[in-house]
């Protein structure tokens, strides 16, 4: 098992899409950290700030555990925000985590 960063763009003015597809993709995230292997997951506030508001997010990261870079790679694009035309386009690359030990 290695870590991989899955990194997504938002399209513009996705906050509406956002808001319909998070609660499956919350689920997804769910179960991986049910199963240990998220390391970390949040959005890209469009603003800076912790809450944007209506300016919404510009994008995604997510770092998990995954067996190889395809399997990574399926299992990011068949996040809910990609069906639902959040996500403009998504990048998955191996990451190693070096800190905190």
């Amino acid at each position: 098992m290695m870590w991989y960063a899955i990194m997504a763009q938002d399209v513009p003015d996705s906050l509406p899409l956002r808001l319909i597809a998070r609660p499956a993709h919350l689920k997804r995230l769910q179960a991986l950290q049910d199963e240990g292997r998220l390391l970390l997951a949040g959005p890209f506030p469009a603003i800076d700030s912790i809450d944007p508001g209506p300016a919404g997010f510009s994008g995604s990261l997510i770092v998990a555990e995954f067996s190889n870079l395809e399997a990574a790679t399926t299992w990011a694009n068949a996040d809910p925000f990609v069906s639902a035309g959040v996500y403009q386009n998504v990048i998955v690359k191996p990451f190693r985590k070096t800190l905190p030990l």
